[in-house]
């Protein structure tokens, strides 16, 4: 038994959760299962897609859980000013948190200010109305300098977490990109590691790292993992 991953209760890693529930066959009853999964184990938020905020909202109500949603998912490729009527579209469904996926090819043409641009537009709707947002970079298309690099953009941009991926590129959350994230977001940005989550040993070792929210779509197996290493 690694001592190291009981220094987390089961509680204190699912409230660090944002439970994916993001597959393009998903259908309501899927929404409706997923619902009961995060209300079962009280995770932070249940993260879908925008055409499933409404009712997500309606299922989690006076439940605790929050309802976080994807923007320009899983591509980044939209222009600004339909990420902008995104966001607004989503704060008016109700989402509490928003999940942006930075526009990758712009930052892999070196064109910064596009890309420091395209997330203030959805920082400034988002905040206007109390709603965070966090910056999936997609890590996997990126350098470990190069990762660094994005997290100084979405600072500048204003944006409150950076995220490492969406789960359907080619990249994960490692401990080698944590480490990163952390170091660059200096306290000024908080870090989600999303992608590739799939025990408890993989959330405590990034939670440890610096994590400050996690990205997990298989919720009830990794945190059955705690029971097996003697926490409740």
């Amino acid at each position: 038994m690694n001592n190291k991953e009981n220094i987390y209760t089961k509680e204190q890693i699912a409230r660090l959760i944002d439970h994916a529930v993001l597959k393009p066959e998903y259908t309501g009853d899927d929404i409706y299962k997923h619902s009961q999964i995060c209300i079962e184990n009280m995770v932070y938020s249940m993260c879908v897609r925008p055409c499933d905020i409404r009712l997500a909202k309606t299922l989690l109500r006076d439940s605790g859980v929050k309802v976080s949603c994807v923007l320009s998912f899983p591509h980044g490729a939209d222009s600004t000013a339909v990420k902008e009527y995104q966001a607004c579209q989503a704060i008016s469904d109700g989402t509490d948190e928003i999940d942006m996926v930075m526009n990758i090819g712009k930052f892999l043409s070196g064109d910064y200010e596009y890309v420091v641009n395209d997330i203030k537009a959805v920082v400034k709707a988002a905040h206007k109305n109390n709603v965070l947002v966090k910056v999936i970079q997609e890590t996997g298309f990126l350098t470990l300098e190069q990762v660094a690099r994005a997290c100084e953009l979405s600072i500048q941009a204003g944006a409150d977490f950076v995220k490492t991926s969406t789960g359907f590129g080619p990249g994960k959350a490692t401990p080698e990109v944590i480490e990163v994230m952390v170091k660059s977001a200096a306290g000024k940005i908080k870090v989600k590691a999303s992608g590739g989550i799939r025990t408890w040993s993989d959330a405590v070792t990034l939670v440890r790292l610096g994590a400050s929210r996690l990205g997990v779509g298989s919720t009830p197996a990794v945190l059955a993992g705690a029971d097996m290493k003697g926490n409740v």
